[in-house]
């Protein structure tokens, strides 16, 4: 990529307030990563346990019912951006030692260089930042191509996920 011509990758993704959005988020954002050349990254997994974690938060405390989410995933060529928007109210926050649970946004702080959290009318985006130049500098690690791989040589694209029953809806 060359950053004076050439506009970040991004991908998009709705995903209905299901249990199984998550996993789909999962595969849609490792697809993305072989996609973009970064599929031996040694980050990869890092990010796809901050994508459980994102999106999972949004579902269970973000989305209201009867709405989705969206899912974007950015790439400039240094840094990996996952960002999580709902129409919810709540603000999210890492736990405290007293909670039972909410460790989720603990992970996520341990593991991005940078997250946070933005407005947006209605509701909020939460978003978590991997730099991959750092990654490049270790001895050992492989560097990948930015652009996409041959044809023929793709993993198989996320399916949608399905639509709820109607008892769910």
């Amino acid at each position: 990529m060359i950053p004076r011509t050439e506009l970040p990758y991004q991908r998009d993704q709705f995903y209905a307030r299901d249990r199984r959005s998550a996993p789909a988020a999962r595969h849609f954002t490792r697809w993305t990563l072989h996609y973009w050349g970064l599929a031996e990254w040694t980050r990869a997994d890092d990010l796809l346990l901050c994508v459980s974690e994102l999106v999972t938060n949004a579902l269970l405390h973000g989305v209201p019912p009867g709405r989705r989410l969206l899912f974007r995933l950015k790439y400039d060529g240094e840094v990996v951006r996952i960002e999580v928007h709902d129409s919810g109210t709540g603000v999210p926050r890492v736990a405290d030692d007293a909670d039972e649970g909410g460790r989720g946004l603990l992970l996520v702080s341990a593991l991005a260089d940078k997250w946070g959290v933005g407005r947006r009318d209605p509701g909020k985006v939460v978003w978590a930042e991997f730099v991959r130049s750092e990654d490049v500098s270790r001895p050992g690690s492989r560097s990948t191509a930015v652009c996409p791989p041959s044809a023929g040589n793709t993993p198989e694209p996320p399916r949608r996920a399905a639509s709820p029953p109607s008892a769910y809806r």
